[in-house]
């Protein structure tokens, strides 16, 4: 039988470093706290209070039962371990293996954790995808990164909802807003943020000429309740109603239920369509629109101290920072961190966790 020994010493360091990066001191008296929070009889007479403290609960309490399952499990590997030495047993090696190989994974993933510092990673994101220079070909695009970005999210065990989709004029959408909804959706999709170029064979062109199309993911933390850091006065919105229909003309509704809404003072533009009912899809939209607002906002503030010390280095907006090669060669790439991959249907298939890990990684390595 091989020596173990490294392997086990490696994991128990592992896992001591895994209790102070998720902070496991802390979090077991919070947890207390927060259990005796739950017993209160009238807890759901303040509802935004009450689901704040059912997630920050359910979170909190994943944290210490994934340690502790760690330790557990490391625990018995090792005796398992001493035991085959001491008995000699050399069928035990096996199933040493594959345990230390499933342990070592499993921390791999609980350290990606640790490069969650941003304020907002927790959150759920808003997520608006437009397409952009290209035509057809750049509203094709559009819709197929929507299709990517539902596909990661089923992948991950993440939830969506589609919020309002603009169909383009021949094929393909103009915009898209998704509300994609579990912990650290926002900080994972923050690396996807900026302008993503698409190149290929059209299939929109009879001479099936090579084509560069762009389209843009933009997304924002989408906190349910948003009443403390942003106030919107109805004297600065324009509301207006229009009929709600599926892709391709599907479920078209008979009345005005859809609801837009633009924000004066900012020139913000929300929509939403998917609720049944008007006074529904406003109620979503205006939560929409906060989101923004409070976005717009930190991003000033950002600006402000940028001014000061000056800016980050980072994708501007206006630069496509990924490439998506169907022809004349497979390829797709990121420019911030230079990873890159040959299987470009895996990718548009909702492979994106290692372009966000090596983002993740890449924005530790800025601050």
């Amino acid at each position: 039988m091989r020596n173990f020994s490294d392997d086990l010493a490696a994991l128990r360091k592992r896992l001591s470093e895994a209790e102070v990066y998720l902070d496991l001191k802390s979090k077991r008296p919070r947890l207390s706290d927060l259990e005796a929070e739950l017993g209160r009889p009238d807890l759901w007479d303040d509802q935004a209070h009450a689901r704040a403290v059912t997630t920050e609960y359910g979170r909190l309490s994943d944290d210490v039962s994934v340690l502790e399952d760690l330790r557990r499990r490391l625990d018995d590997t090792e005796t398992l371990y001493e035991m085959a030495v001491e008995e000699g047993d050399e069928n035990q090696e096996g199933d040493l293996e594959a345990e230390v190989s499933r342990l070592a994974g499993e921390f791999d993933q609980l350290e990606l954790q640790s490069l969650f510092n941003g304020d907002y990673d927790e959150c759920d994101a808003i997520c608006e995808i437009h397409a952009g220079a290209g035509g057809t070909d750049a509203q094709d695009w559009a819709e197929m990164m929507m299709r990517m970005y539902i596909r990661w999210a089923e992948r991950r065990g993440l939830t969506y909802e589609v919020e309002d989709v603009s169909a383009g004029a021949e094929a393909g959408i103009l915009s898209a807003t998704l509300i994609i909804r579990g912990r650290y959706a926002y900080g994972l999709l923050s690396a996807e943020k900026g302008t993503h170029r698409l190149v290929r064979i059209s299939p929109f062109d009879a001479q099936a000429r090579r084509q560069t199309s762009f389209a843009s993911l933009d997304p924002t933390p989408f906190i349910e309740d948003l009443s403390d850091e942003v106030s919107i006065e109805e004297k600065d919105l324009r509301v207006d109603t229009y009929r709600s229909s599926g892709a391709g003309g599907q479920h078209v509704n008979v009345t005005d239920s859809a609801v837009r809404l633009t924000h004066l003072p900012t020139g913000i533009v929300v929509s939403c369509q998917n609720e049944r009912s008007q006074l529904q899809n406003k109620a979503r939209a205006m939560q929409v629109l906060a989101a923004k607002i409070a976005e717009r906002q930190r991003e000033e503030r950002r600006a402000e101290i940028d001014a000061i010390s000056g800016p980050a280095s980072q994708a501007g907006w206006g630069n496509a920072f990924r490439h998506y090669v169907q022809a004349p060669y497979q390829l797709v790439k990121d420019d911030r961190t230079g990873y890159e991959t040959g299987n470009v249907q895996a990718v548009l298939d909702g492979d994106l966790d290692p372009f966000m890990e090596a983002w993740l990684r890449w924005r530790r390595g800025q601050t």
